[in-house]
């Protein structure tokens, strides 16, 4: 049992050395936050994205960094997992994406403003959070895609893999939401294609394809690739 003379020691002792660890540590996060922040990647587009983000009140909804509201998805890492051809065509109309099944407002930002908020998001992306956010540890199960079938898509141009693959497939690689795209260059000339993308509801009245409001270059790209799916 200690006397009152070493309890006394003991604890200032402790005090002394535990109040160095706590401060080393301090010094040492501190050290190391520029660089796991990635803080050289914050550009003035990240600065006005991150604005843009504050003022429209996206974490009422979201969640960033495991911040926010847990109505709507956590966009930490929704750049490496959409990419930047989705989210813009998203942003410009929520709605347009998905008819009846979204909930997001459109806030009608300009080209300028989407791009700022994704430089925002894509330099959330990389920020080292430790390994937040887990990746899932559970996929959808599709077919094993021929080979001629990826080297095709080996080719595709952003667009596809980034936008049309939420929906369409090819060689069983891709979303389920609408029709397989395996061989429409051999059921659809370049004529129809672009008509279909541009306004597909001009085509079919009750066509659950958005219009996405693509530019002539990206909806050239994407039937050039298409026609080569014979």
């Amino acid at each position: 049992m200690l006397s009152k003379s070493q309890a006394r020691l003991f604890f200032i002792v402790g005090t002394i050395f535990f109040s160095g660890v706590f401060l080393w540590l301090t010094v040492d996060t501190i050290r190391q936050v520029p660089n796991q922040t990635r803080a050289a990647n914050i550009t003035p587009a990240v600065d006005r994205g991150k604005k843009i983000w504050e003022a429209n009140n996206c974490m009422g909804c979201h969640t960033i960094f495991g911040e926010g509201a847990y109505y709507a998805p956590e966009l930490t890492k929704v750049v490496e997992r959409r990419g930047e051809v989705w989210l813009k065509t998203f942003l410009k109309d929520p709605e347009a994406m998905y008819p009846g099944e979204r909930k997001m407002t459109n806030y009608h930002f300009s080209d300028n403003q989407i791009n700022d908020v994704i430089a925002f998001l894509k330099w959330a992306g990389e920020v080292d959070l430790n390994g937040f956010p887990a990746k899932p540890t559970l996929s959808a199960t599709t077919a094993s895609a021929p080979v001629s079938n990826l080297d095709l898509l080996k080719g595709a141009p952003s667009t596809f893999s980034q936008l049309c693959t939420a929906c369409h497939s090819v060689g069983g690689k891709g979303g389920n939401v609408g029709p397989a795209l395996d061989g429409v260059a051999s059921r659809m000339s370049a004529e129809e294609m672009t008509k279909r993308i541009k306004d597909p509801m001009s085509v079919k009245p009750d066509s659950k394809m958005p219009k996405l409001g693509l530019s002539d270059g990206d909806i050239s790209q994407l039937v050039a690739f298409l026609q080569t799916l014979k």
